[in-house]
């Protein structure tokens, strides 16, 4: 085997078990890339100066506004307790009806959310101590949150409904021209087949948990709030989603920039939120500074990219993957998931896709709205596995381990999208050919 490619693969490996000890990926980002450079015969720092910190650069310079104005959004609705309050009113809409209704509430209140452009760190501060008592009055087992939980903020909202303001389907505009409505035929049919299959997932493994005996007190942390802090007072429902739907009207009805389209929800929302905010400047600042480590994290996976895509290695892996049998969207789909899974995250494993393949892809004719809807499906298949960022910390936020919720993850999130992925495929190649 080229020492390349043993280079490139070490490299992987070693991400993998830094990741999952603890270690983050602004420092295991160029660690790898050195390695890659050492195992192809080139020089450390160039490789650093060059191609990675070009990765990285580029990214920023792509992306950052994005992720600027997306985090001051969230944090407006966290701050002001909009995302608190339309979560409270679903669950007293729906969530009462049943343990089943109270488990697909909760999913539809993180899907209304995130696809209104709050960030699942916000959504789950929103939701969880208002869903944690609705668990313990109708003895559910805890760990079926997640269950929910992954229901709404993952492949759903993140990648397959037409429209989505989520960073994973805006990225592909940047390099096919597209807009986040893409492929919207493709997106709808594989969003009711997903939803389906958590709908079933949810109700099975509830039926399971009763059978077995199983109640909330069973994986119920210590560590998590039970009660609602009811001293703050929050907005109107209604004035709640004003901001959420002003960000996916901009952005899809009249087709805005990203960027404006984001501006214009934080403005919406200082303006609704204006009486429900303690300090303006507070609020901004502290959504500019959540902005530092998902930036950051993402720029050092694109950097990783594409100094691996500067070796000779990455070209024999490039040309082995379109040896693969099928159409050519199942070879982008394939080094997709490798990407993805291997660095942890949807954005970043689709950010190194996106600047060392997806171009070659292009060039072959392709339909770039097909491509944009399964670059982005893909990206949402193998990203959530255990050294996962987003799932270490959902996981950690609910007070759970690995050991009790982590297959609520690999079913409802890894293995439902990755079939899905298995219909779409073929689906997409009939729709759009």
């Amino acid at each position: 085997m080229d020492l390349s490619v043993i280079g490139i693969l070490v490299s992987l490996a070693v991400i993998v078990v830094l990741a999952l000890r603890g270690l983050g990926i602004a420092v295991i980002g160029p660690l790898a890339a050195a390695l890659v450079a050492i195992f192809s015969g080139m020089g450390v720092l160039d490789t650093l100066m060059g191609p990675y910190m070009k990765g990285f650069i580029s990214y920023a310079a792509k992306f950052f506004l994005i992720f600027l104005f997306a985090s001051i959004f969230g944090k407006y609705m966290d701050d002001s307790g909009a995302a608190k309050a339309i979560a409270r009113k679903l669950l007293q809409l729906v969530g009462h009806k049943g343990p089943f209704y109270v488990l697909f509430s909760v999913a539809m209140i993180t899907l209304l959310l995130t696809l209104g452009g709050v960030s699942m760190f916000v959504v789950i501060f929103a939701v969880m101590p208002i869903a944690r008592p609705l668990f313990k009055q109708m003895n559910i087992p805890w760990h079926l949150f997640i269950a929910a939980f992954i229901f709404g903020i993952g492949s759903l909202s993140m990648t397959m409904v037409p429209g989505s303001p989520s960073i994973q389907n805006i990225m592909p505009t940047k390099y096919l021209g597209t807009t986040p409505m893409a492929a919207p035929l493709l997106g709808i049919i594989c969003s009711i087949l997903i939803m389906s299959m958590n709908a079933w997932y949810m109700n099975w493994q509830l039926k399971k948990a009763y059978a077995k005996g199983e109640g909330y007190a069973d994986s119920a942390p210590s560590n998590v709030v039970d009660e609602i802090d009811d001293t703050k007072v929050l907005p109107g429902f209604l004035v709640s989603l004003v901001p959420p739907f002003a960000v996916v009207i901009c952005l899809n009805a009249l087709k805005l920039d990203p960027v404006w389209a984001l501006v214009i929800g934080c403005v919406t929302a200082a303006i609704c939120f204006w009486q429900n905010i303690d300090s303006h400047f507070v609020t901004i600042n502290g959504g500019a500074t959540n902005t530092a480590i998902p930036i950051i994290n993402t720029c050092a996976d694109v950097g990783y990219g594409m100094a691996v895509a500067a070796t000779s290695g990455f070209k024999i892996i490039t040309d082995f993957l379109m040896t693969i049998p099928g159409p050519p969207i199942v070879a982008l789909s394939a080094a997709t998931f490798m990407m993805t899974g291997i660095t942890g995250s949807a954005s970043g494993g689709l950010a190194i896709v996106l600047e060392t393949l997806i171009g070659k892809y292009a060039a072959m004719g392709l339909n770039p709205e097909m491509l944009h809807r399964i670059v982005v499906m893909a990206c949402g298949v193998f990203d959530a596995m255990p050294h996962s960022g987003a799932t270490v910390t959902a996981l950690a936020v609910s007070g759970l381990t690995h050991r009790q919720a982590y297959r609520h993850v690999w079913y409802g999130h890894v293995v439902a999208t990755f079939l899905v992925m298995l219909i779409a495929i073929p689906l997409a190649v009939v729709l759009y050919k």
